[in-house]
């Protein structure tokens, strides 16, 4: 699940982590998909080694996405799934191993999580399903058509993404056919080896990929100079990925953009939320919809380097003059230590630390403090010095009072701001004119060369629609219009509430947004007494409480670091608690005993019954689901049907405590004794502790020893040891599998959809990591022989860089490597381009060449002004809503073009060709090094789509109090903005 605002909060404290990855796209040929050659070498000018799916991060934006319709059945989900991998193999290209990990059954400690997540979904879903049928009811009293509502069978239930469930047995059987396809029939799958760790096999799929790591790093066969590539989007792989201490190691996820639209779950249009829904016909695509939809962007991934931090923490935890050696590597775990405090998936946070607020920073300044005191690292090797740890919570204890003022009047002030600016948005929606005409007749600036009409049909469809939607007083008369088509067996107060929708939605907006409940009150005094009252329902004297609850956090704290470092310390252990103590609750912790009992994990099916609530009981046996609803059930009591969310404090439900009962584990397997032996051979079959397979295709080295050992017809439960020469350095052993797929047979296809495939040349194999003993520590260290990459930071870069200041501006990248000669035309190239665009109805003349700027030239080769927008960092520019808004939003529109793979460095120029009343017509030319690509977007892909532009931490806001007869000044003072910025890329 990851910490929230972590990668945020870590991406603009050191941006140059983050590059943008370089993707080649597959090619259309005479109406044929020409896939991407992934065997190829990488156009983001690095090769990569090893490749790590955390799947269930792909899984479930595939099954239920949010920023496009979700698939029809399941087989739509599946071939989703295999697009996907695609997508990320041909970014990455390993060269030697492909890890798939889905997650398993959890320890206990996430558990609790799962189940917290899994009921407050489940009741999500019940709540909005009832709002959507109250909703559906008003507006068909008011006479609206809407489509057919959704047939509750062809719901999907997303609980289904937990291990034991049916669906995760066939998405393994879909992901063994696709290996098999794959390995077969790509070349970039033809000499690496895969394997295939379901949600039998027990553990979190980011851990049970940590564990390979760690397994595989303490043999002397590893390589310890291979390059990791990690897939995920949680932000706890990065303090995974820095727990491995490798120094080549680098995660992939997709790029956060925010705001994007979503689909109304009433009508399916997209520019209102389902609250808004006027059940209005859905916006055609010119006069008779004979016109292309909007162009649908799709999701960009990023690269985070963790060498790159590295280096930046390098800088930052430095310490001189210790009494003792300096540690990088020491001093890595104990800053990933600290970030426990914040937030993780096992323990909530202090309250005293928020990512915010600069938590993170303000305990590196009291970690610092404590290593001088006592002349020592605070963790080794997964195992916490306490007596240390006590040092910091006390200097943290002694500011927490201060800390809670503080946050409040934060808040306070941030509430007046917002006032304030609603207040502004206001005064401009009323003064704006009622309709500007567009196209055409548009207003033009004076530097703006007028063009010629290029579609006559869709300029005068576009300009009857916005005259008969402009307006908000003409919206409220149509409505009153429709008012009064109600049915004859309808109630008149329809009519009457749709009259007063106009003032009621500006009264709405005029009053302040009612506060969080929090009775605690942490500003005020006596707020530790009312928080453990209120929270823990104790007495606010018994001090002795809450020193079992710090105690209980510290045996926490020491739990996931281990799960971090070693493995699971314990699979039975949690925290029992909803909320965490203060920090100056911690007293004498250094007597605290630490020790865990392994246990052993729960099988699938139990997992179901401890985080499944009543509602999902069609994903586990029938008879075990009646325990979940019947009221004579011995553990009714752990599923139940309504439960409070606290919000402590907050604004958003998905911020708010779920308080539900903790199973209790010993009640939970006693009541399924007695439904065990009811289970079908089917069910049994899914609730057994499942092994990773491994998989290699004819030509590979260790093909003809896997071959062998089912043609010699070995014992299938002998495990038989690998060798690493003819595995790339992997160690392990193997054990035949019952789903191996002979040579030369046929693989048959579990989706219909997608074909068999006769003549197989791949083979499985179930694999098993280095076994170690009981007591054996994997060392937290450096191997000897790794070696550094290339330094990225120059010396003294330390925070964001100030792009105002020219002396400490450093260019973003795209790709891997930083010093990439970049393309770029001279000012006689750009009058010979500008000559062209106006012949072509564009309108380039207002951009001026890059030479234009003060005279200056072009460093280095000639780099070009006009850099790529590389940056993680997103600004809005700001207008006011309306035509304006949803015109200016897209002023600087930011994207990729497809380019050669070995020159995949471009440069963005952005022209305006026209201005609308409701939208704008954009003009983007990418100088590439094969030439000049150019694209237009038409007006009808602008409104109601709201992105981010890209402009590396620039914070760009136009004033909201203008009219929309100044326009025009507004287009000019961004470009200006634009240039000024590209200005210092040169």
């Amino acid at each position: 699940m990851g910490v929230p605002a972590f990668f945020r909060w870590l991406s603009r404290k050191y941006p140059s982590i983050v590059v943008h990855c370089v993707e080649e796209k597959p090619k259309i040929v005479n109406g044929e998909k020409i896939p991407v050659d992934t065997s190829q070498p990488n156009p983001n000018d690095v090769e990569f080694d090893n490749l790590y799916l955390d799947m269930n991060g792909i899984i479930h934006p595939c099954c239920h996405p949010e920023n496009k319709p979700a698939p029809k059945d399941e087989e739509e989900m599946m071939i989703a799934i295999f697009e996907y991998i695609d997508r990320i193999f041909s970014i990455v290209r390993p060269r030697r191993l492909l890890y798939m990990a889905i997650d398993g059954v959890a320890p206990r400690a996430k558990m609790n999580q799962q189940r917290s997540r899994r009921f407050r979904a489940s009741k999500e879903t019940i709540e909005k399903v009832d709002l959507i049928s109250r909703l559906r009811e008003e507006l068909a009293v008011k006479g609206v058509n809407l489509p057919p509502e959704k047939p509750k069978e062809e719901h999907f239930d997303s609980n289904c993404i937990t291990p034991g469930t049916p669906f995760m047995d066939r998405l393994a059987k879909c992901l063994h056919y696709y290996i098999h396809d794959r390995l077969n029939g790509d070349p970039g799958w033809r000499n690496i080896e895969v394997i295939l760790s379901d949600a039998n096999v027990p553990g979190e799929g980011e851990h049970k990929i940590m564990d390979f790591i760690r397994r595989q790093r303490a043999n002397p066969a590893h390589d310890a100079n291979t390059r990791h590539c990690l897939c995920g989007a949680d932000a706890d792989l990065i303090m995974l990925g820095l727990a491995t201490h490798e120094p080549n190691f680098t995660i992939i996820r997709e790029e956060f953009k925010p705001n994007q639209p979503r689909p109304c779950e009433l009508c399916g249009q997209i520019g209102h939320e389902m609250k808004e829904c006027t059940g209005a016909a859905k916006e055609k695509q010119g006069e008779f919809d004979e016109l292309e939809k909007p162009l649908e962007l799709d999701v960009e991934f990023i690269f985070i380097r963790l060498n790159v931090l590295r280096e930046y923490l390098a800088k930052e935890l430095n310490m001189d003059n210790l009494p003792f050696p300096f540690d990088l590597e020491r001093v890595i775990d104990d800053w990933v230590f600290m970030c426990f405090f914040v937030g993780n998936d096992f323990l909530p946070h202090l309250p005293s630390l928020e990512i915010r607020e600069g938590a993170i920073d303000r305990l590196v300044e009291l970690y610092k403090k404590a290593v001088y005191k006592t002349g020592g690292f605070v963790t080794k090797s997964g195992h916490v010095d306490l007596n240390r740890v006590q040092l910091i919570m006390t200097d943290l204890g002694e500011v927490e009072d201060e800390i809670f003022k503080r946050r409040q009047e934060d808040e306070l002030s941030f509430r007046a701001r917002q006032k304030d600016r609603k207040k502004r948005m206001k005064m401009n929606r009323d003064n704006r004119p009622a309709w500007t005409p567009g196209g055409q007749y548009s207003p033009k600036s004076l530097s703006q060369t007028p063009s010629p009409v290029r579609n006559p049909r869709q300029e005068a469809y576009q300009m009857r629609m916005a005259s008969s939607q402009s307006g908000s007083n003409q919206d409220s008369a149509k409505q009153k219009l429709e008012s009064m088509m109600v049915p004859e067996n309808s109630s008149m107060d329809a009519s009457s509430e749709v009259l007063g929708m106009k003032r009621k939605k500006e009264e709405s907006e005029s009053e302040e947004e009612p506060e969080p409940e929090d009775d605690v009150k942490l500003w005020e005094d006596g707020w530790k007494e009312r928080y453990y009252e209120i929270k823990f329902k104790v007495d606010t004297d018994d001090v002795q409480f809450r020193h079992k609850v710090a105690a209980a956090y510290v045996e926490g704290l020491c739990w996931v670091l281990r799960y971090y470092y070693q493995g699971c310390a314990s699979w039975n252990w949690y925290f029992p608690y909803h909320y965490a103590p203060f920090a100056s609750d911690f007293v004498n912790i250094g007597d605290i005993k630490i020790d865990f009992d392994l246990g052993k994990p729960f099988k699938p099916l139990e997992q179901l019954m401890a985080v499944f609530p009543a509602a999902s009981k069609q994903h586990v046996p029938e008879p075990w689901g009646d325990l979940m609803c019947n009221p004579d059930s011995p553990i009714i009591d752990f599923y139940p049907t309504d439960f409070k969310v606290d919000l402590n404090g907050k604004k958003y439900a998905w911020q708010g405590v779920a308080l539900l009962p903790f199973v209790d584990e010993r009640r939970l397997l006693k009541a399924l004794e007695s439904v065990y032996t009811l289970l079908t051979p089917e069910e049994v079959k899914r609730n057994v502790r499942g092994k990773d397979r491994l998989y290699i295709r004819n030509g590979h080295k260790g093909y003809d020893f896997f071959v062998s050992l089912y043609e010699t017809g070995s014992n299938w439960k002998l495990e038989i040891d690998m060798n690493p020469t003819l595995f790339s350095g992997m160690s392990g052993t193997v054990v035949l599998s019952e789903d191996v797929i002979h040579p030369k047979e046929t693989v048959k296809s579990p989706v219909c959809a997608l074909p068999d495939l006769p003549g197989n040349a791949a083979v499985c194999v179930n694999f098993i990591d280095p076994q170690y003993p009981s007591n054996f520590i994997f060392p937290a260290e450096r191997l000897e022989s790794a070696v550094d990459p290339p330094k990225v930071l120059r010396p003294g870069q330390t925070h964001v860089p100030d792009y105002r200041n020219r002396n400490n501006f450093r260019r973003p990248q795209v790709g891997m490597a930083p010093y990439n000669k970049r393309a770029s035309l001279d000012s006689a190239g750009h009058r010979m381009i500008n000559h062209n665009m106006r012949q072509g109805n564009y309108n380039y003349g207002n951009v001026p060449p890059p030479n234009s700027y003060r005279g200056r030239n072009h460093p280095r080769g000639g780099h070009s002004s006009y850099g790529p927008p590389t940056s993680y960092s997103s600004v809005q520019i700001l207008v006011a809503d309306g035509a304006i808004r949803d015109a200016l939003i897209k002023i600087l529109l930011m994207g990729h073009l497809a380019s050669s793979p070995l020159h995949h460095h471009h440069h963005m120029l952005v022209a305006l060709a026209g201005i609308g009343d409701q939208c704008l017509q954009v003009t983007m030319m990418v100088e590439v090094v094969s030439g000049v690509q150019c694209r237009e977007i038409p007006k009808t892909f602008l409104p109601g789509i709201h992105q981010a532009i890209h402009l590396p931490d620039i914070q760009t806001e136009i004033s909201q109090e203008i009219q929309e007869g100044a326009i025009h000044h507004l287009v000019e003072e961004a470009v200006t903005q634009l240039m000024e910025y590209t200005r210092h890329q040169s």
